[in-house]
């Protein structure tokens, strides 16, 4: 994963621990001394559990390497700031637009058609249908964050809390409420008619309607399956493009290439201070303590990583061979790569290319169960992680080496290799589909697909993973299964490894199209 390189620039349950501060320093080769003396500054009782973090919040970070954050993460106000924003405005104008009052009889005053009556009774409609249409949308939201849980995967139910179109319905309501009230108050028969605030409540009631129809047709398409799994894929596939360096563009930085020997007996561990998932690591900030403390810093955690507080989550060796095993304590080495992690009470797709394939993996898995049992969504889900698995084969995985502004290596990046991804996207599924061959033959497809795209490559690494993942999937058939049946799962085995060897034409030439579609 390819992440900033300037010097300045599956979820567990985990029991919720006391933190206080980092747990640091041991040494490479010893047992964990450093652990138990940091464990004894740990705060009883101070009910820090999982992404709640020992410190106090950190500003200035360089989160990505590119400046605009990726769709993924785009609108990640609360759920009230819109609508707080919208209902202090809708106020203020409302306050404003009361002393606009014509004198009976002008051009501007005619405006209006009725009488003060007339007008009240206008913004009590207003303001009444208002509180009406906000409280069904409320409801129909609750509906869908359930509907969307127990059917689909709760981790795509973030989304809702971000989705622009419900902030915005949430935020033209409360404005049509306020602003109604607001008019109402000022309402006196015996001064002239606000005409300009009656036409504007009148304009934001006609407004409301037509945001309430339009969330409507909104919430009906988002919670069609395949707008899910759209979603999904497409936040999954900026994310590789943001995050994850293309085979065409020069190679960053290798550990290989640092001009120094990581023994592990020279090393000391940094140990995580809080629990959490890893959401966001700051590599300028990790790279610019390493530079001042002369060191040189391997994390041994990534995002999307879950951390439990006194876990290692780094590895610290001196620049000088001669300095011996470095303190992190000391110069605050330890609190600064702490620090540098953020951590959080869900993964999220800033930095975590994997959580998108967890995403269709589990509407695919949830797919399977014997309560819904539809295999054509799980066979759709696949070909969703068929393009992310060959967007990625383009891709440089492994870990990177960042250098200072001097040129000289100071942080070594983990990161997740084919290997991974492939057992993310094919383990749970082909056991789960273990009786179903058309399922089987949705990943071996996957697989044929992304083996097309590595014979490509060149890389034999790659080749043998992708041959390692279709012998798995085909050695899951159940021994129920057909003979017929079973023999499209073995079909679709020979045709990627034909794929691998680069006979593309033996790979998909097929009678009627049977192995490309379901």
């Amino acid at each position: 994963m390819a992440l900033p390189s300037d010097g300045g620039s599956s979820t567990s349950t985990v029991s919720l621990l006391s933190s206080g501060s980092a747990v640091r320093g041991t040494t490479g080769s010893g047992a964990p001394a450093g652990y138990a003396a940091a464990a004894a500054r740990l705060q009883p009782g101070a009910g820090r559990g999982i992404g709640r973090r020992s410190r106090g919040t950190r500003t200035g970070v360089n989160l990505l390497p590119h400046r605009r954050r990726p769709r993924a993460e785009s609108s990640r106000s609360p759920l009230w700031t819109w609508p707080t924003a919208g209902g202090v405005t809708a106020l203020v104008t409302a306050i404003l637009l009361e002393q606009v009052r014509p004198r009976a009889g002008t051009g501007p005053a005619n405006l209006w058609p009725g009488d003060s009556d007339a007008a009240s009774a206008m913004l009590q409609v207003v303001a009444t249908s208002s509180v009406t249409v906000a409280a069904l949308t409320f409801s129909v939201t609750v509906v869908t964050l359930q509907l969307a849980s127990q059917q689909f995967s709760p981790r795509l139910l973030r989304r809702y809390a971000r989705d622009r179109v419900l902030k915005a319905v949430l935020t033209v309501l409360l404005s049509t409420l306020v602003f109604a009230l607001t008019t109402l108050s000022f309402m006196n028969s015996d001064e002239g008619l606000p005409t300009v605030a009656l036409l504007t409540a009148s304009a934001l009631g006609v407004t409301s309607l037509a945001a309430v129809l339009g969330f409507l047709n909104h919430i009906i398409r988002q919670l069609r399956v395949d707008s899910m799994m759209l979603a999904a894929h497409d936040e999954t596939g900026e994310a590789i493009r943001k995050l994850c360096a293309g085979r065409d563009e020069p190679p960053p930085p290798s550990p290989d290439d640092l001009d120094l020997e990581l023994d592990p007996a020279r090393g000391a561990t940094v140990h995580g201070g809080s629990s959490g998932f890893v959401r966001l690591i700051d590599t300028g900030a990790l790279v610019a303590c390493a530079r001042r403390s002369d060191a040189v810093v391997r994390l041994d955690v990534r995002p999307g990583d879950l951390v439990v507080a006194g876990n290692p989550i780094a590895t610290v060796w001196a620049r000088d061979p001669a300095a011996g095993v470095p303190d992190p304590d000391a110069d605050g080495l330890a609190e600064k790569v702490d620090d540098a992690l953020e951590l959080g009470y869900e993964r999220t797709l800033e930095q975590d290319v994997a959580f998108g394939f967890r995403q269709l993996e589990d509407i695919a898995v949830k797919a399977m169960s014997p309560g819904i049992n539809d295999p054509v969504t799980a066979c759709t889900a696949a070909g969703h992680l068929a393009d992310l698995l060959v967007r990625l084969a383009g891709r440089r995985l492994g870990p990177v080496l960042h250098l200072d502004e001097d040129g000289t290596g100071r942080l070594i990046l983990p990161d997740r290799d084919l290997r991974y991804y492939l057992d993310l996207a094919c383990g749970q599924l082909r056991r789960f589909a273990a009786a179903e061959p058309t399922v089987l033959a949705a990943l071996l497809r996957m697989l044929r697909d992304l083996a097309t795209a590595v014979h490509g490559t060149g890389d034999e690494r790659d080749a043998a993973e992708v041959r390692r993942a279709a012998d798995l999937v085909r050695d899951t058939l159940d021994s129920s299964v057909g003979t017929e049946d079973a023999g499209q799962v073995h079909d679709l085995h020979r045709r990627v490894l034909a794929a691998l060897a680069g006979r593309t034409a033996e790979a998909y030439t097929d009678r009627s199209g049977e192995t490309r579609s379901v």
